[in-house]
């Protein structure tokens, strides 16, 4: 097993799960899983089969680039992976401004600057 894959996995699906406001036994019930199994999986303890993956991707609203830690930045190198001590809203602000065109982009961008002072 590579363990730094399943810590990335786990470390990924943990903080989704909690900026989603949801158990651990919430998600194991939606992906198949019983909760002790789950646990494992989140704690890098395990990794999942292929369609576990493609259900954690879907439930826990992450794409599987993310989850896989593959996700590429802007600049064409691998995102940051995020910590722990990291808020789950930031990973969420991020994760829906990856998503947006350049016009909804640049105008997110205004917001922020302008709630920032």
């Amino acid at each position: 097993m590579d363990q730094d894959l399943a810590i990335t996995i786990g470390t990924t699906a943990r903080a989704a799960r909690e900026q989603m406001g949801l158990t651990q036994a919430d998600v194991a019930t939606r992906v198949g899983l019983v909760a002790p199994v789950y646990s494992r999986l989140e704690r890098g303890l395990m990794l999942p089969s292929v369609p576990t993956l493609y259900r954690l991707c879907t439930e826990l609203k992450v794409s599987p680039e993310e989850l896989l830690g593959l996700a590429e930045s802007a600049q064409g190198g691998k995102s940051p992976r995020t910590t722990e001590d990291d808020a789950p809203t930031l990973r969420r602000l991020l994760y829906l401004a990856r998503k947006m065109d350049a016009g909804k982009l640049d105008a997110l961008v205004h917001v922020a600057t302008e709630l920032a002072r």
